[in-house]
């Protein structure tokens, strides 16, 4: 998963690590507390006492300031902001002392104003029985993301009739990231796990959305589309793209589909659905994508040689059976290019009407390659190279 996520979607590499890792010694520290009368949530990582890191938000806003700078002797000075992006300029800063129960010290602005700094030890609201499986299971990694989704509400908008199912719409106002839930046409159990995996999946882009603006700044752009592929008895499928801009030298775009077996709720990986390798498939691979557990060293060796050594050389030449055209070797050098392998590496995909949908990557001078519309694998043909769940799929 995480390959796939260096090639589709950057700005998400660091948040994988952040939402899914358990960290085994986390030096990361979180307080609760005052900036001036105005309450703020911290995050410090002081391990390297040359190099302490760290972020705030103040609960009203809930966005991300950097902090950077250094502890010596017990005092802890920290530069708010940075310059990466900009002619430099004087900025905000902190000085704190420790304290038996965390820091307290002083802001200052540039231009002199000082306000007091309160900080203890932050304590977290105990997850209650209606808390999302997503969100409950934030307190034992990122208690700051924990304390920051407490101060966001979902708002509900319009509703959609698709494939015979009523969807729900919500979007969180403040990153703008809006996702679906199912409201009806599946069991009431069913319902319950596939709403769980989706909202779970919308708060997760909420923290990505703050993550981009953590390291872009002031320059950041970050628009995201969520799209329904197929709803089934058996899957639930759908499509997110985003476009974002996240500082660095250029903006990018990519896709990162959900699958989701509706008999379990568990992410599917396409291991899970298709399997052209030797022996038994790898089961639910990606059962990591929302915080279950993640893949061992081994797994994803595994993984790695499977996709290039097997699945990669099978695509191209089913592609090339199915839509020889498209297929084609390019006769220019700027052409795209689809019996390239490496452009099949990690493909994303979902489920649609006609068939299994598996998108192409490419460098970014193509970029425009990406995404072909015609790129589907007939259900017939899935049928004949089962995966490790098993699965209703459709006629086709």
């Amino acid at each position: 998963m995480l390959k796939g996520l260096l090639r589709l979607a950057p700005y998400a590499v660091a948040l994988f690590t952040l939402i899914s890792t358990a960290h085994a010694e986390d030096v990361r520290r979180v307080f609760t507390g005052t900036l001036g009368k105005t309450p703020i949530v911290v995050e410090i990582n002081t391990q390297n006492p040359d190099e302490v890191t760290g972020r705030y938000f103040y609960e009203k806003y809930h966005r991300d300031l950097p902090l950077s700078g250094s502890l010596q002797d017990g005092t802890l000075t920290l530069v708010e902001g940075n310059n990466r992006y900009s002619d430099d300029k004087p900025l905000p800063t902190l000085k704190l002392e420790e304290t038996a129960t965390g820091w307290q010290g002083e802001w200052q602005s540039p231009k002199g104003k000082k306000l007091s700094v309160q900080l203890s030890e932050a304590r977290l609201p105990a997850p209650t029985t209606s808390t999302l499986p997503f969100i409950a299971a934030l307190p034992n990694g990122e208690p700051y993301e924990y304390l920051r989704l407490q101060g966001l509400k979902l708002k509900p908008l319009k509703k959609q009739d698709f494939m015979g199912y009523t969807l729900q719409w919500w979007t969180e106002p403040e990153s703008k990231i809006s996702l679906f839930s199912v409201e009806s046409g599946l069991p009431k159990d069913d319902l319950q796990r596939v709403n769980q995996q989706l909202l779970g999946r919308l708060w997760n882009e909420v923290i990505r959305y703050h993550g981009c603006q953590l390291q872009g700044g002031e320059n950041v752009d970050f628009m995201q589309n969520a799209d329904p592929k197929m709803i089934s008895p058996a899957v639930v499928s759908l499509n997110i793209s985003t476009s974002y801009y996240c500082g660095g030298a250029h903006p990018d775009f990519g896709d990162s589909p959900l699958n989701i077996d509706v008999r379990t709720g568990h992410p599917l990986s396409l291991e899970d659905v298709l399997w052209v390798g030797e022996g038994k498939p790898l089961l639910h691979a990606e059962r990591d994508s929302l915080g279950d557990k993640p893949l061992s060293q081994a797994e994803s060796d595994a993984r790695y040689q499977y996709e290039n050594k097997e699945l990669v050389p099978w695509l191209i030449k089913q592609f090339t059976a199915l839509y020889p055209a498209e297929m084609k070797k390019p006769t220019q050098d700027d052409d795209c290019d689809f019996t390239e392998e490496s452009v099949w590496g990690s493909s994303p995909w979902y489920f649609t009407a006609k068939g299994l949908y598996l998108g192409a990557y490419f460098a970014r001078v193509q970029r425009s390659c990406d995404r072909p519309d015609w790129s589907v694998l007939p259900y017939s043909l899935i049928k004949q190279h089962p995966g490790a769940v098993k699965l209703q799929l459709p006629q086709g």
